[in-house]
């Protein structure tokens, strides 16, 4: 089988990548990175000593897009994955769209040419924030919990599921996603090539490149073991916001699967720790705080952007069609993240 990977050399892709060299014979993947995201350079050389075709190029570009081999399937895990794209001061808009957007047209207008099968590593932020924000929590202990109440369509007490409003306001970033969605699912029936979505919950582990607004668990530990300025944004600075975590590894069981098809199966679902894998930044602390030491949180009491209280992915549809779980609990993603922070200390810098 002939794999196309874009964003290689970012976190995700790379932790796909050896997964699935790891799991799957014969197997021909060509990766395409722009290199734009500080420290992934450093994925190159060892996905190359694999075996891996690296190509450096930028989906935006139909030039770069159409210079790449055909394959038998492409995974799209190239993206700006921060909810504060495009207002952040670091990217333009005009960024955010034609990289998360135009990039996705490029590479469906590739599978269309090729016949190739698209699976998009989509987000949980593709949710309607007022809702989310709508939500009545307990705030009483150490993380907002939903309380009892009456649950819009979509959320439950296990989380947010597929059928939760996607309306805006999602963000720009989220905006630009739900986009990609759509079309992604119209090319595929309109051009009989298979499209599975994957909306993933935060990804988490050992070499990603966290920063506050994105990769939060691993920015959190990094900077915690580095005795880096930390603060809890927004929500009276309680820390209670809450998120689930998963390790991009446990997504291979559920992409070996798509390969094969499932007539039987929607084209999108969720993807996440869920409800046994979920943490406020406030527990987070208090992990890191036993794992680590001591160290001082401060509170920035104005609100970030697009934030929410409280967002868990119910995977439960992937479980039903797909048969699929995450394997790797919370605990262990946390310890792996905190073994690699010690062995790098100055991570931070490098990635940032």
């Amino acid at each position: 089988m002939k794999l196309l990977i874009t964003g290689i050399c970012g976190f995700a892709g790379r932790a796909i990548t050896d997964t699935l060299l790891e799991n799957m014979g014969d197997l021909e993947i060509t990766g395409i990175d722009n290199f734009s995201r500080a420290g992934s350079e450093m994925n190159r050389k060892p996905l190359e000593q694999k075996g891996v075709k690296v190509i450096v190029g930028d989906i935006r570009s139909i030039a770069d897009v159409n210079q790449l081999p055909a394959v038998d399937w492409v995974i799209d895990a190239a993206a700006n994955p921060s909810v504060l794209a495009g207002i952040d001061g670091k990217s333009s808009s005009r960024e955010v769209v034609e990289n998360n957007l135009y990039g996705t047209v490029n590479l469906l207008e590739f599978c269309k040419q090729h016949r190739a099968g698209f699976i998009l590593l989509s987000t949980s932020r593709v949710y309607n924030i007022e809702t989310l924000c709508g939500l009545r929590m307990d705030d009483s202990g150490d993380a907002f919990t939903p309380t009892e109440q009456s649950f819009p369509s979509g959320i439950s007490s296990q989380g947010v599921a597929e059928n939760t409003s996607t309306q805006s306001p999602v963000s720009l970033y989220g905006a630009t996603k739900v986009a990609s969605e759509s079309l992604a699912i119209d090319y595929g029936r309109s051009f009989d090539f298979p499209v599975w979505i994957n909306r993933c919950g935060v990804l988490a582990g050992a070499g990603q490149f966290g920063r506050a607004d994105q990769g939060i668990f691993s920015f959190w530990l990094h900077a915690w073991n580095a005795r880096r300025p930390l603060k809890y944004i927004g929500f009276n600075g309680s820390g209670r916001q809450v998120r689930d975590c998963l390790h991009p590894r446990d997504l291979v069981p559920l992409l070996t699967k798509q390969f094969a098809g499932n007539a039987k199966a929607p084209p999108i679902v969720n993807l996440g720790g869920g409800s046994a894998s979920n943490m406020s930044l406030k527990q987070l602390s208090a992990w890191c705080a036993d794992r680590f030491g001591a160290h001082e949180v401060t509170a920035d009491l104005q609100p970030r952007p697009f934030d929410v209280p409280w967002l868990v992915m119910d995977s439960g549809l992937a479980t039903q069609t797909w048969d699929w779980q995450p394997a790797t609990p919370m605990a262990n993603i946390l310890e792996e993240i905190a073994t690699h922070a010690e062995a790098h200390p100055d991570w931070l810098d490098v990635v940032t």
